[in-house]
């Protein structure tokens, strides 16, 4: 099986290799990876202690920043590794602060995992929801050295629960302790036997809570909304801009409009500023003479959630794609969310639906009636608003879960010990 694998990953890395000359994220995602040997024989590993976090793309990142930045708290002493796979999520975590070293990480070959964990000699290793990179996991394995899945969460249809899967369930014996986010994960894993895990619950809300706290002023935000209700689309996608624009184009004095699209290329910004009649404004040219627009566009990344905070109703996009994007993010100010139908792996989707605090549309008229039943009657604003409020309020503390069972239950309080 090892070697079937190591062939795959040696055929994608080519096929990556030959897209890159037609799509960007392939470019990015190569270019990334390119002397990533001599960079990390830059690393100065010391004799302390190593944490290595590994995540997937941004969202799996925002996941594991709350853990990240538990451990670096309290114990300042560590230095932190941190890896993406996607280029969406190193691109715009690259900077970060609260990590010593910021990679993309290299191919899941056998050679470039020996030089890797040779390098780095980390103490300890997080993946982040899942990506289950088989030749990292086994070495990890060999080498002794305790190895996490955080945020975890599995669904029915999942390759490992199928019957072309059993040859790759050897993986979660890696793992010294699961962490997930939800009971049904837990009886999957049961199902196939696995029983080291704990259901800890989602570390977003933990993450949720500390941008609420640390959410900045926009006095540009603040100035458009003026003493209007204040409409906020974030994350979104054409689908969901053709529908938005639409109610946009009939309502316009309803309330104020910002939209933050997913991509700010100048193709989409541009695709965004035709499709809407009243007057448009983007976020960087915002000036005095531009108090009388209606509709905003964001053309920045990184300020989004902290726009959420002067929003009386927002949408989150992604619903008519793959799925949608971070719906804690606004819920976390007490404001309803609305979302597209693609939603239906998403726990807090179905949860906050439940409790009325979310409402999905499927097209101009759902969505139309949603908005406008906010609208027209602000004591069901206000009840879905507190819904969300009290579900992430609920749901917050996984983070002190994970890092306590870590350092603490599991005999691994050697990880404090110079080893």
């Amino acid at each position: 099986m090892k070697t079937i694998y190591t062939g795959l990953i040696a055929l994608y890395s080519a096929i990556a290799g030959v897209t890159s000359i037609f799509s960007n994220k392939a470019r990015r995602w190569v270019r990334g990876r390119r002397g990533w040997r001599g960079r990390l024989s830059s690393f100065n590993r010391g004799e302390g202690k190593v944490a290595w976090v590994h995540c997937a793309s941004l969202g799996e990142f925002e996941q594991g920043r709350p853990v990240i930045e538990k451990i670096k708290s309290e114990h300042p002493e560590w230095k932190v590794v941190i890896t993406f796979f996607s280029p969406s999520g190193y691109e715009v975590r690259k900077d970060y602060k609260g990590a010593d070293t910021v990679m993309y990480l290299p191919t899941d070959m056998p050679a470039n995992v020996r030089f890797f964990l040779d390098h780095i000699r980390p103490d300890l290793a997080l993946f982040i929801k899942y990506e289950f990179w088989y030749n990292y996991l086994n070495e990890l394995k060999k080498r002794n050295i305790p190895t996490y899945l955080v945020s975890g969460i599995f669904r029915p249809d999942h390759y490992f629960f199928r019957w072309y899967g059993r040859f790759a369930r050897g993986v979660f014996l890696v793992f010294n302790r699961i962490f997930l986010q939800d009971e049904q994960s837990g009886r999957l894993l049961e199902s196939i036997g696995y029983h080291h895990y704990r259901v800890t619950g989602d570390t977003r809300f933990d993450r949720v809570g500390q941008i609420a706290a640390e959410a900045k002023d926009l006095p540009v935000i603040e100035k458009f909304r003026g003493g209007e209700s204040l409409f906020v689309a974030g994350s979104s996608w054409d689908e969901d801009e053709e529908i938005i624009a639409r109610y946009i184009n009939e309502n316009s004095g309803a309330m104020k409009w910002i939209i933050a699209p997913h991509e700010i290329d100048e193709a989409h910004l541009g695709r965004i500023e035709k499709r809407l009649v009243p007057g448009t404004i983007r976020y960087s040219r915002f000036g005095e003479n531009n108090s009388d627009c209606r509709v905003m566009i964001i053309d920045n990344i990184g300020m989004l959630s902290s726009v959420y905070r002067y929003a009386s109703i927002a949408a989150v996009g992604g619903g008519f794609g793959r799925g949608i994007h971070n719906i804690l993010e606004p819920a976390c100010w007490g404001i309803p969310v609305l979302f597209g139908p693609n939603h239906i792996r998403f726990r807090e989707a179905i949860q906050l639906i439940e409790r009325g605090g979310a409402v999905s549309f499927t097209d101009f008229e759902t969505f139309s009636a949603a908005v406008e039943k906010y609208l027209a009657d602000p004591a069901a604003l206000t009840a879905a608003g507190k819904a969300c409020a009290s579900y992430i309020s609920e749901n917050k503390g996984s983070t002190d879960e994970v890092y306590n069972e870590i350092f603490a239950n599991q005999g691994t309080e050697n990880l404090l010990k110079k080893r």
